[in-house]
């Protein structure tokens, strides 16, 4: 008796066959991406603390320039953010607001950009020439508000052809 062939032994054992229909089930849309749930709540809670209630700061002089950086940020990073480097997204201007307004502007626009994940805004606060002896005002508030929220990174006064000593770069981790 002959040795059938592999095709036909595979045809004889499996018989008649046919396609099974296919059924396109649409993906779901991918979930967003998860978030801390009481990182907005916090961050409020942070600025809430810092605005009330300070004792007064050393003043700053008027060119003196601000940086810092949080620990762990490494030191080309800061010498970046100085030099402008970085792409401001985007810009809040508290220049001539008195330090109230200046504090309600400024938790508006910070729950605007970590809302936005924005990596890097420019502050103007103006170099306080119109604050007489007791220096810019703004400036000295700043430098004390700005590192009690965890999603900041570092700051620095911006170069002369962005304001110089009277605005900083700030860099914000995502």
């Amino acid at each position: 008796m002959p040795v059938p062939e592999p095709d036909e032994l595979f045809r004889s054992a499996v018989g008649d066959v046919r396609p099974v229909p296919v059924k396109r089930i649409p993906l779901a849309t991918p979930p967003p991406p998860a978030r801390a749930r009481f990182r907005r709540a916090d961050d409020q809670a942070v600025l809430d603390e810092s605005l009330h209630g300070e004792p007064p700061d050393a003043a700053l002089e008027s060119g003196e320039s601000l940086a810092y950086r949080r620990p762990g940020v490494a030191l080309q990073v800061l010498r970046d953010l100085k030099r402008g480097r970085f792409r401001v997204q985007d810009e809040l201007d508290l220049h001539g607001l008195t330090a109230r307004e200046a504090r309600e502007a400024l938790q508006e626009f910070m729950a605007e950009v970590l809302a936005r994940d924005l990596r890097c805004v420019k502050i103007v606060h103006g170099k306080g020439r119109r604050s007489g002896p007791a220096g810019p005002v703004l400036k000295t508030k700043l430098n004390k508000w700005l590192p009690q929220w965890d999603r900041v990174v570092a700051f620095a006064s911006a170069p002369a052809r962005d304001g110089g000593t009277g605005a900083l770069y700030l860099l914000l981790r995502r």
